[in-house]
């Protein structure tokens, strides 16, 4: 499997699909939260409820608004540690470091996938662009939604494409746009400010 981006398809044994949130589920740490059909919130680390209060339902109304216009499809969306995002990067894009978001869609066409998020990272990241933890999430979250929905960041155009429909997303949801000027920031962009 060639890695693309931070979207990459979940592994399959045969016919059945082990996607990589369902590792995290099963850990002795974990809160899943499943009140909607389309979207599993698993908290495998129980810091992020210390770090951002209500985390699941943000979670879910998030993905709900990044999904907007297009039909739902299943998605987990799994918060964990850097740890456990450093071992799924090098697992399966041959980077073993921390990131903050990776996206799995399912195999053979089948619509959805996995997002994962990394709490240390996540937290950062936040600091050093100025931007409270929580809106750094729905920002990750959708960015995660919108590479399932076929969105990509790998061509300039396509990049500014994608930070536009993000910068879009959340302002519905009364985030700032993160693609604005940051202080320190040569550019302007936030992972330059990073």
């Amino acid at each position: 499997m060639e890695p693309r981006s931070s979207k990459h398809p979940a592994e399959t044994d045969g016919d059945v699909i082990r996607p990589p949130a369902a590792e995290m589920a099963a850990g002795p740490h974990s809160t899943m939260v499943q009140d909607s059909p389309d979207c599993d919130v698993i908290v495998a680390d129980a810091r992020w409820h210390g770090a951002v209060p209500g985390i699941a339902a943000l979670v879910r109304r998030t993905a709900r608004a990044a999904w907007a216009g297009d039909e739902p499809a299943p998605v987990t969306i799994a918060l964990d540690c850097d740890r456990t995002i450093r071992r799924l990067n090098a697992r399966h894009r041959d980077r073993n470091k921390p990131t903050n978001v990776l996206t799995f869609d399912y195999p053979d066409g089948i619509p959805g996938g996995d997002i994962m998020i990394a709490l240390e990272t996540v937290r950062r990241e936040a600091q050093a662009a100025g931007r409270p933890i929580r809106h750094h999430l729905m920002h990750l979250v959708v960015h995660g939604i919108l590479h399932l929905r076929g969105h990509d960041h790998h061509q300039a155009g396509e990049a500014r494409r994608m930070e536009m429909e993000e910068a879009r997303i959340l302002g519905r949801l009364s985030v700032p746009n993160p693609w604005k000027f940051r202080p320190g920031s040569p550019s302007g962009r936030m992972e330059d400010a990073q």
